[in-house]
C-alpha cells in the first residue's frame, strides 16, 4: 500500500484494535506514534512489535479528551518531524447501562472520551496537517452508532457523532486538501470477546451473513486504506467493517 506522508499518530492504541492499527500501518513504512493514557507498559510492548518487524515507533502519553494534551502532542510530533501525515483517532470508552439506569456523568463521560476527543483531534490536524495542505484523518466509529443497541445509548450517541462530525470535517477541510473518513467495525474478536461463552459467540454469529466475527486485522487494514495513496477521491464516508451484519 502507498504512503506520500511519513508518520501516524494512532491514538489509544497501546492496546485492542487501537494496537493492531498501528503494528498495520508501522508494516507499511511508517513512523507510528502510539499514544496511550495509563497503560506505558503495553505502548512499550507495541512499540518493541513494530520495531522488531522493522519499523519505526514511539510513544507519546496524553489524556485525548482533555485538549491541551491532546494539542500539545501533536505539537511534539511536529516538533519532532517536521509535520503529522495521518491521524487515527481510535480512543474511546464504554460504560454500559440501560437508559433508566444511565446517569448524566455516564452519558457525559463516554461522550468526552468518544466524541469530544475525536473532535479535538480532527480540529487540531485541519490547523497542523492544513498547513502543509496534506493529511488524511480515520475516525473510529462503530456499528453501534449506526443501528443503536440496548444498554448503550450513551455510546451510539457518541458514535453516531463521530460519523456526522467526519462528514462535516471532510467538507469543511476539502479546501486544505485534506481528507476525513470513518470506519464502524462490527463485533470484533477482543480480549472482551474472547471470554463470551460458545453459545453467546454462537448467537452473535448466526446474526452476521459472513458467519463469523471479525479480526483485528480486518479494521486495521480498512484504516489503511483509507489513509492511504489508494483512497486519494475518497472523504466524508463511512466505511462498513462488520461482515454484513449492518448494511
Amino acid at each position: 500500500m502507498k504512503f506520500t506522508g511519513t508518520n501516524v499518530l494512532v491514538t489509544g492504541a497501546s492496546k485492542g484494535i487501537g494496537a493492531q492499527i498501528a503494528k498495520t500501518l508501522g508494516s507499511f513504512g511508517l513512523k507510528v506514534w502510539i499514544n496511550y493514557r495509563s497503560s506505558a507498559d503495553a505502548a512499550n510492548i507495541i512499540k518493541d512489535e513494530i520495531e522488531k518487524a522493522g519499523g519505526s515507533a514511539a510513544i507519546i502519553k496524553a489524556d485525548v479528551s482533555i485538549e491541551e494534551e491532546f494539542v500539545a502532542a501533536i505539537k511534539t510530533i511536529v516538533d519532532a518531524d517536521g509535520q503529522i501525515s495521518y491521524l487515527v483517532n481510535n480512543a474511546g470508552i464504554t460504560k454500559d447501562k440501560l437508559a433508566l439506569r444511565m446517569s448524566v456523568n455516564d452519558f457525559n463521560d463516554v461522550l468526552g472520551a468518544n466524541l469530544t476527543s475525536t473532535f479535538i483531534g480532527c480540529k487540531a490536524a485541519l490547523k497542523f496537517m492544513g498547513k502543509k495542505r496534506f493529511g488524511s484523518i480515520v475516525n473510529i466509529s462503530s456499528i453501534i452508532g449506526e443501528m443503536g443497541n440496548a444498554g448503550q445509548t450513551n455510546y451510539a450517541a457518541s458514535k453516531g457523532g463521530v460519523n456526522a462530525m467526519t462528514k462535516s470535517f471532510a467538507k469543511e477541510a476539502s479546501v486544505r486538501n485534506l481528507r476525513y473518513n470513518a470506519v464502524t467495525p462490527g463485533f470484533i474478536t477482543s480480549d472482551m470477546t474472547k471470554e463470551l461463552s460458545d453459545d453467546v459467540k454462537n448467537n452473535y454469529e448466526q446474526n452476521i451473513p459472513l458467519g463469523r466475527m471479525g479480526a483485528p486485522s480486518e479494521v486495521a487494514d480498512a484504516v489503511a486504506f483509507l489513509l492511504s495513496d489508494h483512497s486519494s477521491y475518497i472523504t466524508g464516508e463511512i466505511l462498513k467493517v462488520n461482515g454484513g451484519l449492518y448494511v
